[in-house]
Order: structure tokens, then C-alpha cells, then sequence
């Protein structure tokens, strides 16, 4: 078997070979691929992902390669985790919509909207080639924004694709740690769009556990679902996915993000710079264990200051500049992440086990509101005949309003990025309800557009 990374000069290569490691019973790999445009990144992290293979005294093959054709021939599984543009693309995403006191973030709203612009022609490049290299193969995009970009793919007839969030299962996860057993004895009822959705069930042995949770106060407050109020989590009565923080905080997220001195973009731009400026004089050629915990390090500070701006405990920057210092953050991350959950599926595809799941994949029938075609983040059973959603059928008025609206914007967004049409992006913008606004549109567009021109060409 043959694993492909596209992306692979990222940090996130490490985490998930270790991963793949930690799993002694997974289905043999002969190889696992890097590819990216950055022959500095890929090098390091070749490196280090063959050091932590030889370690393990497994017969795997860390190979890199900046050349895409390369990296799909023979290739069973493709994993996508891109950013077109880097840090610094990602900062001015955020900066320009705050200066007209949007909500700026990175996959919501118009930030969503100016990454999808850089990331969905990016992709399709490199489906097409996978489809011209090995039609068969399955590719599994992370790049965000993963919903919007999945559509993409699917509008344009890639239908081996899975659309992956690990947030999907954060309910499934949590329920799990609070009824002290393994998640994949736990069958949850997801439904929404990526960074859009609420579970409505989570069962162990036939019985609903999470009003149980729900009514926990305390379990609430220390799960991912900590941001919200237990009025609101009440009222709602589902486990609630942490990016709706935006839409029912919408004013405190944009006060909280203006009155920050860095955006988030710009926090995780100067950790990373700060990383590889170590791992540079660190030497992992030499020295591996060195730059790996240096690794472990730089992904705790990110994950402790993760959306710090709506949760009171959260630590800020400089408080975990201060923990780092201390040495709280030198140990190695725990939870395999985004990469377990491709390796479950994986995993599930091979051995003939099934695998329940949340992932981003074709509606079709599951929710009673959407289209068949529509990408939605919901329920699955994975197996050895594929993927395949569950049924969901109604939904609340609530929820089914707001995805509406937000999937309207999305395949707007789509036809807008594939045609370079301002005015359909326009549109899709005053469909979104962080925005609203057809004039507020026409601004942002043309103001992304400008600083992205390097990656978007010109739009009519």
C-alpha cells in the first residue's frame, strides 16, 4: 500500500506517520510519499518522518518529491492538506475583512471565501493529474475550507473524495470520555455542513447518552462545547460544533478578534516561523529527536491558544510563550488527530471492519433538506464497499434555515471561483449570514482579489 501526502513539508507529516506507527494492527504500508512545492520543508520533514520509521523498525519507505505525477503513480490513498499562499495569505484573509469589521477567520465567512479562492483550483489540479495517474485511488482533503472545497471537487466529477474535519467527531469523542468507553462503540447522529453542524444523538448500546452529558454542566464546560453558555446548550439541546461559536457570538467573536493585538493568522505565523528557524539550527539530519520535540512543542503552544478569544481559560500567546519555557508543552502530543481519522477509514476500507464515523461526503437522501449532490457533514458507515451516509431525515426549522443559507453561499462560491465571476461571488458573499450585505460583497472581493492576484489570476 502507498499513503500520499500532498502538503507534505508540513509539521502535520511527523504527527501522522506517528500515528500510522502507533497502529500495530493497520494493513501493511510499503510506502508513505511527501509531496510539496517547498524542496526546503519536504526535505526536513523526509528526514524526520524516516527517522521515526527507523526507530520503529518498520518496513516503510518515507520517499519525497516535489512532482505531483510522481507522487500519485501507484498510489492507493491520497491525503490533501494544502495552504495556498502560506501564513502570510491567511493574515490577509483575516486583516482585510476585519477592517470592515467582518468576522475574520479562516474558514468562515468571507476569510473562507478568499482561502476557497486559493485552495479549490489548487486541488483540482491535482485531482485531475491523480485521475490521469490512478483513477482508482481515494483522496482524502483536509484543505480547508474542506466542505466548500469538496463541493468543488464533486461539482466537477470526482467522486473518490472524502471531505475529512476532525472536529466532526469531537460529540462522539467526548461522550466517549465521559461514559468511559472506546469511541467506536458510540453511534452518533451528526448532521450540518463543515463547520456547520450539531449531533442530535450519541448511543451506547441503543441508548441515548448525550442528554445525560448535556444536562452535565461540567462535562459540557470541558469539552469543546466549553465556549457556550449552558442557556444555549439547553435551548438547542444538541452537541454543538465549536465554529458555531461565530454565528451565535457573532458580535463577541469580532470584538474579542478586533481587540486582540494579533490575529490568528498572525499568531500562527510567528509560531511557525519561530519553529523552523529552530529546526533549521537544530539540524535534523543529526540531531531528529531534537527537532521532533521542538515539534511536540510548537504544536502544544498552537493548540493551547486555539480560539483563546472565546474561552476565559484559554491561555494567551504570552502565557504560553511562558508555559513553553516552563517546559508544560515538551511532551509529545497525545491523539492521533486529523491523521486518525483518515487511518480509521483507511483501516475500515481494508480489513472489512465498519467504521462509523462523521465525514463530509454527498447528501444523497441523508438529510431531508438538502439535495442529493450537496456536501454535508454527517453520519457514515465506512467499510470494504466504500463510504455511505446515514439517514438523518428532518431536522429542526433552526438548523435546517441555517444551513440553507450557508449552503446557498457555498454553491455559489463554487460557480464564482470555477467561472472568476465577481458578481456570482458577490452574490454568494450576501448569502452568507456573517455578511449579508451585496455592496459589503462587491468590496471584499475586490479587495481579495487584488492581494491574492499572484494565486487567482484575474476575475471578470
Amino acid at each position: 500500500m502507498k499513503i500520499t501526502l500532498i502538503g507534505g513539508g508540513s509539521v502535520k507529516s511527523t504527527q501522522f506517520i506517528s500515528a500510522l506507527l502507533r497502529r500495530a494492527d493497520f494493513p501493511a504500508v510499503d510506502e508513505f510519499c511527501l509531496m510539496d512545492i517547498d524542496s526546503h520543508k519536504l526535505e526536513v520533514m523526509g528526514t524526520l518522518c524516516g527517522a521515526i520509521v527507523e526507530t520503529a523498525w518498520r518496513p516503510i519507505r518515507v520517499t519525497t518529491t516535489t512532482d505531483p505525477h510522481v507522487a500519485f503513480s501507484g498510489a492507493d490513498y491520497v491525503i490533501t492538506t494544502i495552504r495556498v499562499g502560506g501564513d502570510d495569505a491567511r493574515v490577509l484573509d483575516e486583516r482585510i475583512a476585519l477592517e470592515h469589521r467582518v468576522l475574520g477567520q479562516e474558514t468562515t465567512g468571507p476569510g473562507g471565501f478568499a482561502m476557497a479562492m486559493r485552495s479549490i483550483p489548487a486541488i483540482l489540479e491535482y485531482a485531475k493529474i491523480l485521475r490521469q495517474e490512478n483513477p482508482n485511488a481515494w483522496m482524502f482533503n483536509f484543505t480547508n475550507p474542506s466542505g466548500l472545497v469538496t463541493q468543488a471537487l464533486y461539482d466537477q466529477g470526482f467522486d473518490r473524495v472524502i471531505g475529512i474535519c476532525d472536529s466532526a467527531n469531537n460529540a462522539q469523542n467526548a461522550l466517549a470520555a465521559y461514559c468511559g468507553v472506546p469511541a467506536d462503540r458510540l453511534r452518533a447522529e451528526l448532521f450540518g455542513l463543515n463547520h456547520l453542524s450539531w449531533t442530535r444523538k450519541v448511543k451506547f448500546d441503543g441508548m441515548d447518552e448525550l442528554p445525560r452529558f448535556l444536562q452535565d454542566d461540567r462535562a459540557v464546560a470541558a469539552s469543546t462545547m466549553g465556549m457556550f453558555e449552558p442557556s444555549l446548550v439547553h435551548q438547542l439541546g444538541m452537541y454543538l460544533n465549536e465554529y458555531l461559536f461565530y454565528y451565535y457570538y457573532s458580535e463577541r467573536a469580532l470584538a474579542s478578534i478586533l481587540k486582540a493585538a494579533k490575529t490568528r493568522g498572525e499568531e500562527v505565523r510567528e509560531i511557525s516561523e519561530r519553529l523552523w528557524k529552530q529546526l533549521d539550527e537544530s539540524d535534523p539530519q543529526t540531531n531528529p529527536r531534537a527537532a521532533l520535540d521542538l515539534i511536540a512543542s510548537a504544536t502544544r503552544r498552537r493548540e493551547a491558544t486555539y480560539m483563546h478569544y472565546s474561552k476565559a481559560n484559554s491561555p494567551s500567546l504570552e502565557q504560553a510563550d511562558r508555559d513553553l519555557a516552563a517546559g508544560r508543552y515538551a511532551t509529545p502530543v497525545e491523539g492521533d488527530g486529523y491523521a486518525g481519522v483518515v487511518l480509521d477509514i483507511i483501516q475500515a476500507m481494508e480489513s472489512g471492519r465498519t467504521l462509523y464515523t462523521g465525514l463530509n461526503v454527498p447528501n444523497r437522501g441523508a438529510i431531508a433538506c438538502m439535495r442529493d449532490d450537496d456536501i454535508v457533514e454527517v453520519s457514515c458507515e465506512v467499510d470494504q464497499n466504500g463510504v455511505r451516509s446515514l439517514l438523518i431525515g428532518e431536522i429542526p426549522e433552526h438548523q435546517e434555515l441555517l444551513m440553507r443559507s450557508v449552503k446557498r453561499y457555498e454553491r455559489l462560491a463554487v460557480e464564482a471561483i470555477l467561472n472568476r465571476s465577481r458578481e456570482t461571488a458577490a452574490a454568494a458573499l450576501m448569502s452568507h449570514p456573517l455578511v449579508m450585505s451585496y455592496s459589503l460583497g462587491h468590496v471584499l472581493i475586490d479587495e481579495y482579489l487584488l492581494a491574492h492576484r499572484r494565486y487567482v489570476g484575474d476575475w471578470a
